[in-house]
């Protein structure tokens, strides 16, 4: 029997604030014999920057994905300002108020910048519904300008930029929308220090505001104590660690990860010991027969 240190953490159950935007509540997801998430339980505040965290795989993503009406979840009931939230598609999400910025980021390389700022809400003239590409140019500049990334030319394909220009341009579009909830998936994996620090203080700005609450799936500790409020982890497809970020330290929050890490190889040492045993002894089984 594993010793206590290594014990799994306990699961976090339902939780909610009077000033909830989002809760979600035992949602679980399979993917034919893989589970993704088993027990997820999970609520965002108004005006919140909350830190969502895991290992590779932990199903953050999956999570995100399901938020933002991308998948759809096995079991389980989510609320959106206190109302029952079953989107049935992704346009049904930004219906509800729900923005995402994919780890995939969602651009069309052919098309430039401006047009991947107003994709599926492009401004047309009226009442002859041709695009309105001037406008879109002037209100392109101006969000871009607003996060603070330079991109001199917003008329080229998204194609010959940058991967941190490319973040930067998906980031500012779901900005520029009226969403009320943002959903971010790692912001900032693809950005160099500078353009990454222009992403965090955007995210400072807004939490300042208080006009959004977002979710981050973040993996840099540091940027998660600067950036949110507050930190839930998932583990073994449930929340396991959900407190404030002035109530944990990068020091924990390693020792959390290194500690799951460490039961996770002893488990799987002893499923191998396990086979290893039941196959001698059916190879002792077979030559006695």
């Amino acid at each position: 029997m594993a010793d206590e240190s290594n014990a799994k953490t306990d699961v976090v159950g339902p939780t909610s604030a009077s000033d909830d935007v989002l809760r979600v509540e035992h949602i679980s997801k399979r993917f034919g014999p893989v589970t993704a998430l088993k027990d997820v339980n999970l609520h965002l505040k108004k005006g919140e920057v909350l830190g969502l965290l895991g290992d590779n795989g932990a199903g953050k993503s999956t999570l995100i994905k399901i938020l933002a009406g991308f998948q759809k979840p096995d079991t389980g009931t989510m609320y959106v300002h206190g109302q029952p939230y079953e989107p049935k598609s992704v346009d049904d999400a930004r219906e509800h108020g729900i923005e995402t910025v994919y780890q995939d980021l969602a651009l069309i390389d052919e098309l430039s910048v401006y047009h991947n700022l107003f994709l599926r809400k492009e401004r047309v003239h009226k009442p002859v519904p041709l695009l309105a590409n001037r406008q879109m140019k002037r209100e392109a500049r101006v969000a871009l300008d607003q996060i603070g990334i330079n991109i001199p030319r917003i008329d080229v394909a998204v194609a010959r930029l940058s991967g941190g220009q490319r973040q930067a341009i998906a980031v500012a579009r779901t900005i520029n929308s009226d969403a009320d909830i943002i959903l971010l998936d790692e912001p900032l994996a693809a950005m160099g220090a500078k353009e990454g620090a222009m992403i965090l203080d955007l995210v400072a700005r807004l939490k300042e505001e208080g006009r959004v609450s977002i979710i981050m799936i973040l993996h840099n500790y540091v940027h998660v104590l600067q950036a949110c409020d507050r930190v839930s982890m998932i583990q073994d497809g449930a929340i396991a660690i959900d407190k404030p970020t002035s109530e944990t330290s990068v020091e924990e929050l390693t020792d959390i990860v290194v500690n799951e890490y460490r039961r996770a190889r002893e488990e799987a040492h002893r499923e191998e010991a396990e086979a290893a045993a039941a196959e001698s002894a059916g190879g002792e089984a077979g030559t006695a027969a």
